[in-house]
């Protein structure tokens, strides 16, 4: 049902049960899956790829141009997976060159203002908690939740599982399973509540922190650390994920916050 008041292009695809409310605007090459459903005053504008049993608030703006000033007018998209929802004033910016697309999975959360820049892509059941700034070709994993306020530096890792505190300000990659936190951003330990929450083992839980003992409490550098794990860790895929993760990290591993806090006094 698209109510009179609001505005669809004639070039737009809409699925069946799709909902407009009054003063939405729909521009053309927009395709919006089944059972969505399109609040007032949401602006979905060219590129913008949109799944079934979405919901996007009012003032939302998804498929916004990119605000990058590499962006020459290329043919790009933003995708969003079925089931997740856009809360009021969120944005999403298509792609670039660089990847040609933005993706938000299935049965994300994107909450109020929060905005996810140009090429980013976020795995399923990611939480952006209000506030959140992802800049441009950031990537998040599945499950992963940021507290609210959180910054995120262009082309950081966020595995999947990992949790940041409300505030932080994210510069280098933070590895699957991790809570991070602090001023700057620092580990500070599992996540190991939302594992539960999601079903992990004891073991498998138990199997994780010891992991980050070695990589965050040795003393060890991250490549010796990554070899110690592998020496006497028994091979999962949890372990595996963490591992490949830190050794093919390009703008560095978080630290742990015992070792930034010794910096601070040596200084």
């Amino acid at each position: 049902m698209t109510d009179k008041l609001a505005y669809v292009h004639p070039g737009a695809k809409l699925g069946k049960d799709v909902v407009v409310e009054p003063f939405a605007y729909i521009a053309d090459d927009v395709v919006i899956g089944d059972n969505t459903y399109i609040a007032p005053h949401a602006v979905i504008l060219s590129g913008a790829r949109i799944g079934s049993n979405c919901t996007i608030h009012s003032g939302a703006v998804i498929a916004g141009v990119p605000q990058d000033l590499k962006f020459k007018g290329e043919y790009t998209t933003a995708e969003i997976g079925d089931g997740t929802t856009i809360r009021e004033c969120a944005t999403v910016n298509r792609g670039t060159a660089a990847k040609n697309k933005t993706v938000i999975g299935k049965n994300c959360l994107i909450m109020a203002y929060a905005h996810v820049a140009h090429d980013c892509v976020l795995g399923d059941h990611v939480i952006l908690v209000n506030n959140v700034s992802i800049a441009g070709e950031v990537e998040i994993g599945d499950w992963a939740i940021l507290g609210g306020h959180t910054a995120v530096h262009q082309f950081v890792r966020i595995g999947e599982h990992a949790m940041t505190g409300g505030g932080s300000l994210v510069g280098k990659d933070i590895p699957p399973y991790v809570k991070a936190g602090h001023l700057p951003v620092s580990f500070v330990g599992a996540n190991y509540i939302g594992l539960r929450r999601r079903n992990f083992t004891p073991d498998q839980i138990s199997q994780i922190q010891e992991i980050f003992r070695i990589l965050f409490q040795s003393g060890m550098n991250y490549s010796n650390a990554c070899d110690a794990v592998e020496q006497t860790i028994p091979q999962s895929r949890e372990r595996d994920l963490i591992l490949d993760f830190v050794r093919n990290s390009k703008r560095g591993i978080i630290k742990p916050y015992n070792v930034l806090k010794k910096d601070e006094e040596v200084e």
